[in-house]
């Protein structure tokens, strides 16, 4: 299935059923009145948030979402009926933008989570709406109200609780494959890694969520490589483990130009808790593991870890400090689990 990560969507929610202007008729009854009934409300566009669905793909073969319009009432004080919802299933993690993309309508980050982006026109009132002592047999009856209509913006920021971010060739898809079940594309040349790829990694009995993004180069921010479009998706990471290259030529470099398209993009990204990792060191001989170590670790101002993605020298002990950070975290932002609407218009 093809990762799509954004789609434009256009919504319409159901017009308002008309009243019914009736009156009542029948034999032998002296006194009649009126007896029209009111029209039924037009059906609302909701988003739900759904376990099983990582992907948008669903909205690019089907881009209009339009809600049934309500009944018009009828004699004998038949309510119209109300129209169907038109619901659109999004995976966890989607935010629903207007159509600038600026103005964020709903955010649904649990499942079950809902949000009514349009809601359908009340229906009209019938004439036995308007009777009274004084206005016995009214003769007007109102229209239903019309839906609302339109275009939104989805992007999916899948929620994983570690981010691997990296020059291409670093080794994140093979760290990835070896520490989960997960199986991305692994192979010898740069951007290799299309789209993010998320595991579930299981340490010492107990399990998180890590993402592999495509790598960063220099310029990423202004569009160079890949960009730096599928950083969105490690913003609600709880940290970040940035794997440098062994065998590159300068390991503190390496580990500067990503820090610097990080910063560039912003959204606090270089503020979230960060592991260091100087991996492929199968591939280094002690000398050249010492010289790459003191190099990233003047440029990270931190000891980092010294690991082996292929032969899993190492990892399990980075894991572990992934891990350490995520249960903290996981202890400071406990709350409810909240499956209502998020934004009502």
């Amino acid at each position: 299935m093809k990762f799509l990560d954004e789609a434009k969507v256009y919504i319409r929610s159901g017009d308002g059923g008309n009243g019914c202007v009736s009156f009542r008729r029948e034999k032998f009854i002296e006194f009649g009145g009126p007896n029209g009934g009111d029209g039924g409300k037009g059906g609302d566009v909701i988003a739900v948030a759904v376990d099983g669905l990582n992907t948008l793909i669903d909205y690019r073969y089907q881009q209009h979402f339009i809600a049934k319009n309500g009944r018009t009432g009828m004699g004998k004080d038949r309510h119209g009926a109300n129209g169907d919802d038109a619901v659109l299933k999004v995976p966890v993690g989607t935010q629903i933008y207007e159509e600038d993309g600026e103005t964020l309508l709903a955010d649904l980050t649990a499942p079950g989570q809902r949000a009514v982006l349009a809601r359908g026109g009340n229906g009209g009132f019938g004439n036995a709406h308007f009777k009274t002592s004084t206005n016995r047999a009214p003769r007007h009856a109102n229209p239903g109200q019309p839906g609302t209509e339109l275009t939104i913006r989805l992007r999916l920021k899948l929620i994983a609780d570690a981010g691997i971010v990296g020059l291409p060739n670093a080794g994140k898809s093979t760290f990835l494959a070896g520490v989960s079940a997960a199986k991305p594309k692994i192979a010898d040349y740069p951007f290799t890694t299309l789209h993010p790829q998320l595991g579930v990694v299981d340490i010492d009995g107990r399990e998180f969520v890590l993402a592999d993004l495509p790598g960063l180069i220099e310029g990423a921010h202004e569009g160079t490589g890949l960009g730096d479009r599928f950083l969105g998706h490690v913003e609600r990471c709880r940290v970040l483990l940035h794997l440098i290259d062994g065998t590159a030529e300068d390991a503190g470099v390496a580990y500067g130009t990503v820090r610097a398209e990080l910063e560039a993009y912003g959204h606090g990204l270089t503020e979230k808790p960060e592991v260091v990792a100087l991996n492929k060191a199968d591939a280094l001989t002690a000398g050249q593991i010492k010289e790459q170590a003191a190099r990233l670790k003047r440029a990270a101002k931190r000891t980092p870890f010294v690991i082996s993605a292929v032969s899993g020298e190492g990892v399990d002990e980075v894991l572990r400090a992934l891990l350490k950070v995520i249960e903290k975290a996981r202890r400071e932002n406990a709350e409810p689990n909240i499956a209502q609407a998020v934004w009502q218009p």
